[in-house]
């Protein structure tokens, strides 16, 4: 498995479908920067707070030109469901369902003992590098405050 992708890197371009069944890609937002919020499984306790607090925080991402999108191997279908169970109507959750993370293992952060990626979060910059990049313990509620911070 590759080395997990580093601050400064250039982002793996990529294309996913949303809760809504509609295709969202990367360059779809370029000139914004983008949040990467990869979780391991819809429908867990901390992968619902960390997609909560993406929708929670959507103005302040919006006032400094950022995007957020929730990232996990869950289907289309599934995506849907949980989004109207936490009440998630703003924010893209991606499906990296097939081929099975596909977009995890471009990033080099898909578990293949478990199937599914780690819990982690990449910040991209407007030109969509890397400007922030960090692993999180499977467990751990990533930090929205280090996120917002890594935005500015």
């Amino acid at each position: 498995m590759p080395i997990v992708t580093k601050k400064g890197d250039k982002a793996k371009e990529f294309t996913l479908k949303d809760q809504y069944d509609e295709e969202v890609s990367l360059s779809d937002f370029q000139g914004k920067k983008v949040i990467l919020s990869f979780h391991p499984l819809a429908w867990t306790n901390v992968c619902a707070e960390q997609m909560k607090a993406l929708e929670t925080h959507k103005g302040k991402f919006d006032s400094l030109n950022a995007i957020a999108l929730g990232i996990s191997i869950d289907t289309v279908p599934s995506k849907s469901a949980w989004a109207k169970e936490l009440g998630i109507k703003n924010t893209k959750l991606l499906s990296d369902f097939w081929p099975h993370g596909k977009i995890a293992k471009a990033y080099g952060i898909f578990r293949e003992t478990n199937g599914f990626s780690e819990r982690a979060c990449f910040v991209l910059n407007e030109n969509h590098r890397v400007t922030f990049a960090k692993v999180y313990p499977i467990k751990e509620l990533p930090d929205i405050e280090e996120i917002l911070q890594a935005l500015t």
